[in-house]
């Protein structure tokens, strides 16, 4: 295993508009930046619904850890942002097991805003994969 830091931009995404790594291998684990409601194909804000946001943040962070040999089974914790938590929150949980499952990594979910005027949800996940 190596000791090294990897800051990683995926195969085939745009380089980001702001000042940051999509991911960061440390190790064993992986590290995936506040992924936002953008369409990584077009490199911009795709708001909606929370649940297509929720299904947009989740399809990136799926990109992002393929990119780096990882899959959503591979994550340990999952931190979730949402803009009007109450309102948003079952809605959000019932995507969110689309995509986990029965694999559920630890998480927090906490209300909170963003720069972003409309912006619904922001994920980030560290997940483990040994190299």
């Amino acid at each position: 295993m190596s000791n090294s830091i990897e800051r990683i931009t995926p195969a085939g995404l745009p380089v980001p508009k702001a000042p940051f790594s999509y991911a960061v291998r440390a190790g064993g684990f992986i590290y995936v930046s506040g992924q936002a409601p953008i369409d990584l194909d077009r490199n911009e804000f795709a708001l909606g619904t929370i649940e297509e946001e929720t299904r947009l943040v989740f399809r990136n962070v799926e990109r992002i850890l393929a990119g780096c040999g990882a899959t959503l089974q591979d994550v340990v914790k999952c931190n979730v942002y949402l803009r009007e938590a109450e309102r948003d929150f079952a809605a959000m949980n019932a995507v969110y097991v689309e995509f986990f499952g029965d694999v559920r990594p630890a998480r927090t979910t906490v209300g909170t805003s963003f720069g972003a005027p409309g912006m619904k949800i922001e994920v980030d996940v560290v997940a483990y994969k040994p190299e």
